[in-house]
């Protein structure tokens, strides 16, 4: 029986292998899903919502002897982590007979940032599945350009969207959701901004249900780290009665969702496949750190008061056929069918990537960086900033700070003092 390795961190992470293992599971084989000691957050409720009962946390070597005696590895890890995994394996495996498993590795939403750091972060595994035809345009041209073979990148589609999307619904707004990000935007004023719109739209239309969906609980984490939680922002507010805060997830929400309201959120495509109309807020304006500079030719990008007065865009049909195309089954069977296809061959298209100059080059460059971590650094003379808390500490250095002229004085007095006592 065919045995599959699952790689995560973080729930999005989970969520992505979630569905490639219950494709696979269906093909016969069986799966395990291991979490390497890297930064990491994944609660009880996290795991069970992406649909697994328990993960078990290893160290970065076990994760690698799994991985060599594993058939196929799907590694959902951020892309750095990915980058040093394949690196890693690929010379484990050098020194293994056989073709070794195959490495599957991808995006677990839309990317936003990093599109070409990040294809060559993972470039070095045997498929590498693509959510769009923009991004397999912009890999394939990054891979001519290092003369890299790009026969790995697979066009697959993220798991969770269909191959066409609903028809989108022309009944009244009834029930507002506002899917919220962990760091978009990121600060405490434009996020107080972005959630002050939500409840200005549930006053104005006391008819209809405001549901704001934060990204996770304030007790849990995920890969970006929210530093302003919704609940801890509008703790002290004066919320309408048909405003509300739901963990609920997404996925759940969404049949009863008329209208999804989010910055940059990959939830806006599944809000699409459901037949929910879309708004992307634009009151903060179109810039990289929102991500929503990805949605420019959407039709999508909408301000607060055009929400609230109901004039909503729809999607551009050249933007959506990006993420919606034809296809003869669903992205998960995809991935799974180039599995086993590589699995019958014995080919591994990663080999070819991993003879490359560019990848070569930076195999060394990473063992390079991995020996310089390995050395110790001498322990750090500790100081006063070390032996006290910040709340503590920063009173005593603003004390310290008034008293130096007052001291600098005092020193050069007494100093004039004994030269003259000298001279004398």
């Amino acid at each position: 029986m065919r045995r599959a390795l699952f790689v995560a961190a973080f729930d999005s992470q989970l969520k992505w292998c979630a569905r490639i293992r219950d494709e696979l599971e269906r093909r016969g084989f069986t799966s395990e899903v291991v979490v390497p000691d890297v930064r990491s957050a994944l609660s009880p409720g996290q795991i069970a919502d992406a649909g697994f009962t328990a993960v078990e946390h290893v160290t970065w070597s076990e994760l690698l002897d799994r991985a060599v005696a594993a058939d196929v590895v799907v590694c959902s890890l951020s892309g750095p982590f990915t980058k040093g995994f394949v690196f890693d394996l690929a010379a484990r495996t050098a020194a293994v007979a056989g073709p070794g498993p195959v490495v599957v590795t991808g995006w677990v939403g839309i990317i936003i940032d990093r599109i070409t750091g990040g294809y060559l972060d993972r470039c070095g595994s045997d498929v590498v599945a693509v959510n769009s035809g923009r991004d397999l345009e912009h890999f394939e041209r990054t891979a001519r350009a290092l003369q890299m073979p790009a026969d790995n990148l697979l066009l697959a589609g993220l798991p969770f969207l269909s191959s066409e999307p609903a028809p989108p619904r022309r009944t009244p707004v009834r029930r507002l959701l506002l899917a919220d990000q962990p760091t978009v935007p990121s600060t405490e004023a434009d996020r107080r901004f972005l959630y002050a719109g939500a409840v200005a739209y549930a006053r104005a239309h006391p008819d209809r249900e405001v549901v704001l969906k934060p990204r996770h609980r304030p007790e849990e984490d995920t890969l970006h780290r929210m530093q302003h939680h919704p609940a801890v922002l509008l703790a002290e507010e004066d919320l309408p009665p048909n405003f509300r805060i739901d963990h609920t997830p997404i996925a759940e929400l969404l049949p009863d969702v008329d209208l999804l309201v989010t910055m940059s959120s990959t939830a806006c495509l599944e809000a699409l496949d459901h037949g929910c109309r879309v708004a992307l807020v634009l009151d903060l304006g179109v810039h990289e750190r929102f991500g929503n500079h990805v949605f420019l030719d959407s039709g999508l990008l909408r301000t607060w008061a055009e929400i609230t007065d109901d004039r909503l865009g729809e999607a551009d049909p050249a933007w959506l056929a990006g993420y919606f195309f034809p296809r003869a089954q669903g992205a998960t069977a995809v991935v799974a069918d180039r599995v086993e296809a590589l699995l019958d061959s014995g080919e591994r298209p990663a080999r070819a990537v991993r003879a490359s100059d560019y990848f070569r080059s930076a195999a060394v460059y990473h063992r390079a960086q991995e020996a310089v971590a390995a050395v110790p650094t001498p322990p750090r003379t500790l100081r006063p900033r070390d032996l006290l808390p910040p709340v503590l500490y920063r009173p005593v250095a603003r004390g310290l700070r008034r008293c130096r002229p007052v001291a600098a004085r005092a020193v050069a007095e007494l100093q004039h003092r004994r030269r003259g006592a000298v001279r004398s």
